[in-house]
């Protein structure tokens, strides 16, 4: 059987695999009559959380409408996961028991690439009075600026950019008549709303210097009442499709399940395997109205509590724990994070990291528990072994991760003084384990090529000369990485963790299978 509009009467009656009950082509005319949802960025953490949320509320009778995704950076994925199956897709949520839900999900109505008919798909769909909001999972990458700046001297109409063309389709609602919207970033992003709102305005401020927008949009853009950029924050491990669910589904039937790479190295898939636990808080500024998503365990609160909900998961609770994991299983070969879990060593570090060093500076919200956040993560869905996850997936772009995972809270550290930072051991011991990782050699002093990082190469360079038991101008060649701000949130060396890391990486790189010894070393203090 093949995934598509046909197949699904077919599958109403089997209980294996779950299927809506809605009318899907009557959802479709309401739908693009009205649009009330545009999601941009058509990745599984979109398939496999989000569409989720809204088919949810479609079968429940809830809601009448669906979302419209668009794809601008990797259109193959429209091509590839969404056209040959009518915008359907199955997700596959993977239980620590063993146990397995399988769901045909129908939310997405339409699937849009940025091509010239997708563009003026895209400007049609903004000037509709009913959008009421407009949603990215495009990684935090997405909201750049800086490297986009040639797009200032072109016609907006013209941007390269996505924050270009965010920004020009929200001046063709400004021009139809100004109708509210609610922008919303729901990337796993610190103040991810912020970052999309600096990125919009700084754009029309550029464009409206140079005489392309009119002076008033600006006003448009600052005025929440009529376009708002609520902060959020997302949680849900959804790796790439992993080849032993595409297995799993062509025993229950399915046909054409394949695993594809495109040509800008995205994995994709009619299906999305995820874990079973996830998390979604939003600030609840929705100036056109929104989707009834609480119904389908969407968190909505103010802006401070999705704050402080963020800064608890991302600076402590998970994505700390994330790194340290994917900082050691890449340098002991592991090849998916619950077989590093599965090392007692690496399950010690974790615990460390969060409940010892990161639990006393915590900024713990209203609605979610800290303790039990970590218990969760340690206990539940780290060690998760259906999800095979991989080191090597979340090693990616650490650069611009450790100022936030643990850059926040050595900055604690240092606001409550007496020298309490400088007696951290384990998230200094993960900041010299990601120095030895950028070598490019393993613990068993075999090479492999590091991932993708923006600075990678600049850091890689900078220790050059530094080798498995060649460590003489450690100094040297650490000083410029730890002492730099920008990575770490604060000079290590002037909170007196510098030396403490540069000790550390000396033994981490003193010989080949040292790594667990000096972590066995540090962890039975």
């Amino acid at each position: 059987m093949k995934l598509n509009q046909e197949l699904v009467t077919t599958l109403k009656s089997q209980k294996e695999i779950r299927c809506f009950n809605y009318d899907r082509k009557k959802i479709k005319t309401a739908t693009l009559a009205a649009p009330i949802w545009l999601h941009f960025g058509a990745g599984n953490i979109f398939r496999g959380f989000i569409a989720t949320l809204q088919n949810q509320l479609l079968e429940d009778g809830k809601s009448d409408k669906g979302i419209i995704v668009v794809e601008t950076y990797d259109t193959e994925i429209i091509d590839l996961a969404y056209k040959p199956y009518d915008d359907l897709n199955v997700s596959v949520t993977l239980k620590r028991d063993g146990s397995v839900n399988k769901e045909i999900i129908g939310s997405v109505i339409e699937s849009v690439k940025s091509d010239k008919e997708g563009w003026q798909r895209l400007i049609h769909f903004f000037e509709e009075d009913s959008l009421q909001m407009v949603t990215f999972t495009i990684t935090e990458k997405g909201y750049s600026v800086s490297s986009y700046e040639t797009d200032f001297e072109r016609e907006p109409e013209a941007s390269e950019s996505l924050m270009g063309q965010l920004t020009y389709l929200c001046y063709c609602r400004y021009k139809k008549g100004g109708k509210p919207i609610a922008v919303v970033s729901l990337d796993n992003c610190s103040q991810n709303g912020k970052k999309l709102q600096e990125s919009v305005c700084k754009f029309a401020e550029e464009w409206i210097k140079r005489g392309k927008m009119d002076e008033a949009f600006k006003t448009y853009l600052q005025d929440p009442k009529r376009v708002s950029f609520p902060w959020s924050m997302i949680d849900k491990i959804t790796p790439q499709p992993n080849k032993k669910v595409q297995e799993m589904l062509i025993k229950a039937g399915f046909e054409e399940m394949p695993i594809i790479k495109t040509s800008k190295n995205t994995w994709v898939a009619p299906f999305v395997n995820a874990e079973e636990i996830q998390y979604l808080v939003i600030e609840d500024s929705f100036p056109n109205g929104r989707p009834c998503l609480e119904d389908a365990g969407v968190i909505f609160t103010t802006r401070e509590e999705v704050e402080r909900t963020e800064k608890m998961k991302v600076c402590t609770c998970l994505n700390p724990l994330h790194t340290a994991l994917a900082i050691f299983g890449c340098l002991l070969d592991y090849k998916t994070i619950d077989e590093a879990v599965g090392n007692p060593l690496l399950l010690q570090l974790i615990e460390k990291i969060g409940y010892e060093e990161g639990l006393p500076v915590v900024t713990s919200p209203a609605m979610v528990n800290p303790y039990h956040f970590i218990k969760e993560v340690i206990e539940i869905r780290l060690p998760n072994p259906f999800i095979l996850d991989s080191p090597w997936r979340i090693i990616a772009d650490t650069s611009l991760k450790m100022p936030i995972r643990f850059g926040e809270t050595l900055k604690a550290y240092k606001r409550q003084g007496e020298n309490k930072i400088e007696q951290l051991t384990y998230i200094p011991l993960v900041i010299a384990g990601w120095c030895r990782y950028l070598l490019g050699i393993n613990d068993a002093g075999e090479a492999y090529e590091v991932g993708p990082d923006p600075r990678g190469a600049i850091l890689q360079k900078a220790l050059e000369g530094l080798y498995l038991g060649k460590n003489e101008n450690i100094s040297l060649k650490l000083a410029p990485i730890l002492s730099d701000e920008s990575l770490f949130g604060v000079n290590l060396y002037e909170v007196g963790l510098g030396t403490k890391v540069e000790h550390y990486f000396a033994e981490l790189t003193a010989d080949t299978n040292v790594i667990q010894k000096v972590l066995d070393k540090y962890l039975m203090q």
